[in-house]
């Protein structure tokens, strides 16, 4: 916030938006205008989302103003507006991404989204989407176009890199085979590989022949040594690669027996 959006007046959604709005607008100190949209916002969700979410909030929404005020004073590293745009998106982000994984919340606007999603049946992510594009739209009332823009690069890079780390960095594959040596590739890929492996019964559309598809899920690093062992017992085998972008079970999110 402080290293490059607030200073280059990027805002990108939420109350950190808001709060750089009103700053810019009317010279008052970021972190107070956080503690001025977090504590209403704190009571409202504690009457409308109840005292779980409530608790679940609380702590977000009083530390992260607190530590807006003891980092206000460091250095800007950039005035390159878009620098800022793309390191600031990717530093919101991963923080952000981090606190969504521990099935927490920063308060401030993240409050209103819930709220719209509980009480308007509108999901989660398009009450998130609607609440930022007000306070997008709110910053036309203090900055021009171009800044505006630029805060939308931001928003998107923001969007991506939590979905990124939402999903750890551990990137699998998902991988569907079908061979004429279905039996040589299980062996292959159990015993060898120490992966699990999946089988389905299919049905060729063109010959109508009966066929065996096995699927097998692993980390994206060991595919290769799976393309070329398959390559090495059937050059003809018929293989589809999807990404599977979180995989939970032994061997992924449990650890083998």
């Amino acid at each position: 916030m402080h290293l490059f959006m607030e200073p280059n007046n990027i805002v990108a959604g939420g109350a950190t938006g808001i709060s750089i709005i009103v700053s810019y607008l009317f010279q008052i100190p970021s972190f107070i205008v956080l503690y001025a949209i977090n504590l209403p916002l704190l009571i409202l969700c504690f009457w409308l989302l109840g005292k779980e979410v409530g608790m679940k909030t609380i702590y977000g929404s009083l530390v992260f103003p607190f530590f807006a005020w003891l980092v206000q004073d460091v250095p800007v590293l950039t005035s390159n507006l878009l620098l800022a745009a793309i390191f600031g998106g990717v530093m919101t982000g991963m923080g952000l991404g981090l606190v969504f994984k521990g099935n927490a919340s920063t308060g401030g606007t993240a409050i209103l989204s819930q709220i719209v999603n509980v009480y308007f049946k509108i999901p989660l992510g398009l009450s998130v989407s609607i609440v930022d594009g007000v306070v997008i739209v709110l910053a036309l009332l203090a900055f021009d176009v171009e800044q505006v823009m630029y805060s939308l690069i931001t928003l998107f890079i923001i969007g991506r890199v939590v979905d990124l780390v939402q999903v750890s960095f551990n990137r699998s594959k998902n991988v569907m085979i079908i061979s004429q040596y279905p039996k040589e590739i299980t062996e292959m890929v159990v015993e060898r590989m120490d992966r699990g492996l999946t089988k389905f019964d299919v049905e060729g559309g063109f010959d109508q022949n009966k066929k065996t598809m096995l699927m097998c899920v692993l980390p994206e690093k060991e595919f290769h040594t799976l393309k070329e062992e398959i390559l090495a017992i059937d050059s003809h085998a018929f293989v589809v690669v999807m990404p599977a972008s979180e995989v939970m079970g032994r061997g992924f999110s449990l650890s083998k027996m």
